[in-house]
């Protein structure tokens, strides 16, 4: 995220809002009811269907990162718009991590347990709630806007008149890790969200081209780290114990997400081929679900085995997602041909 921000400006991100607002929401929305309906399906409560919904309505960052870099699409307009729908899925997960506990046990008819349990469960007690999250948010944006955009370039700047290849590498990711790790400490943002903003300041000063090109190998480094551990986390017994609940999430990620990605980007004025390449790009599952199954299961909203489900349909979703750019490529050609 942090290397997206470096190419991403607000210009860009305000020209996407059209598309990526509406769209996030609209598509979160759908895959979540759906997910919901398989869970019930299966003999899950409703809050147990909730949670498992939203775990399966928000994209990878790092998987559609990649896919859009091997292909030369992140400056496209279809792959802003991508980016922009993931930074306003992620702004939609800050308050979703706040509310989902609560929300699922009030399903359920049960009081809800963790961070919130003091606060009460009556409607001012989640108001207050998602006010300080909202405000946090915004209070970290702000901040990264007005002071980071001043103090950043210029300590980079210095660090480059060393003229320290490494010295400068070393400077570029502590600042991407450095302010991550503030938002998530201090604001209640998440790393992704941190690091974009990050390079999105960091982006608007002469030093980006120089940063993009020194930050490379660590990128790298750390999208395989994200893969390893994706798989290291999954559990093959999953495959034999519940193969048809599996195979219906499955399908809610790749054909329902798709789907709704792809009529919402159409509604909005985007070509064909720009429709279905959004589509394919957001037919997967990461990082955001295992934290909010991970909550579910900590906060009682969620069976263990749901969260089993979540990284087997995110391990699974990952793999097929070529296949999915692939399948996209030759619908926009035949397209284009008839």
């Amino acid at each position: 995220m942090f290397g997206v921000g470096l190419h991403f400006s607000p210009r860009e991100l305000a020209e996407a809002r059209g598309v990526a607002v509406p769209g996030a929401l609209v598509q979160m929305g759908v895959a979540t009811l759906l997910g919901w309906g398989v869970a019930r399906v299966f003999g899950w409560t409703d809050g147990e269907g909730f949670v498992f919904g939203i775990c399966l309505s928000v994209a990878s960052t790092v998987v559609l990162l990649r896919a859009l870099q091997e292909r030369g699409e992140v400056a496209t307009n279809a792959g802003k718009i991508a980016v922009g729908w993931l930074v306003v899925e992620d702004l939609a997960m800050v308050v979703a991590l706040v509310l989902v506990p609560v929300g699922a046990a009030l399903l359920d008819g049960r009081t809800p347990a963790g961070m919130l349990a003091g606060m009460g469960v009556e409607g001012q007690g989640v108001l207050v709630s998602l006010l300080v999250t909202l405000g946090k948010v915004a209070a970290f944006v702000v901040l990264m806007l007005i002071v980071g955009s001043r103090v950043m370039p210029a300590a980079l700047s210095m660090v480059g008149a060393l003229r320290s290849r490494e010295l400068f590498s070393l400077a570029a990711l502590v600042a991407a890790l450095g302010v991550a790790y503030l938002a998530f400490v201090a604001f209640g943002v998440s790393f992704a969200l941190g690091a974009f903003l990050s390079g999105l300041v960091l982006g608007q000063s002469a030093l980006s081209q120089k940063a993009a090109e020194q930050t490379l190998p660590l990128r790298d480094a750390f999208a395989v780290l994200f893969f390893v551990s994706v798989g290291m986390l999954f559990d093959p017994g999953v495959l034999l114990r519940q193969p048809l609940l599996l195979a219906a999430a499955v399908l809610v990620v790749v054909v329902g997400k798709s789907a709704a990605a792809w009529a919402i980007a159409r509604a909005r004025g985007l070509s064909q081929r720009e429709a279905l390449t959004i589509a394919a790009s957001l037919a997967q599952i990461g990082e955001f679900s295992f934290i909010l199954a991970g909550l579910g299961v900590a906060e009682k909203v969620l069976p263990e085995a749901g969260r089993d489900l979540v990284l087997a349909v995110a391990l699974i979703t990952i793999a097929v997602n070529p296949a999915m750019f692939w399948l996209a490529d030759r619908a926009a050609a035949r397209g284009a041909g008839s």
